[in-house]
């Protein structure tokens, strides 16, 4: 629900700030997209007691939350520095499918 409220919302809530500066917009979109595909990452999750499958879980939200709110807060208050903590978030990410995939090895599946 939040994804698509934050798509909208850029797509509708910020055409004066993407006017002025374009490229915002494409940060804006990165992170909805990041976002709304960890989101289901984290559904696929959800109720698993694979203890490996629980810590990609924690990567995949810890990495919404730095990848895709710092993109976030980088549009909304123009401050560049930011864009510096944005891949922490996406290192969080890839340690998340890395998990998986060790989960998948260690299962056999």
């Amino acid at each position: 629900m939040l994804t698509v409220a934050l798509g909208a919302f850029g797509a509708h809530g910020l055409g004066d700030l993407f006017a002025v500066q374009p490229l915002r917009k494409d940060t804006w979109e990165t992170a909805v997209l990041y976002q709304a595909i960890h989101g289901l990452a984290l559904l696929w999750c959800s109720g698993r007691e694979d203890p490996w499958i629980q810590r990609a879980s924690l990567c995949f939200a810890g990495g919404v939350v730095v990848f895709s709110g710092s993109l976030y807060l980088l549009v909304l208050t123009n401050t560049p520095w930011l864009g510096a903590i944005t891949p922490l978030g996406g290192i969080s990410f890839l340690v998340g499918w890395v998990l998986v995939l060790w989960s998948t090895r260690q299962s056999g599946h």
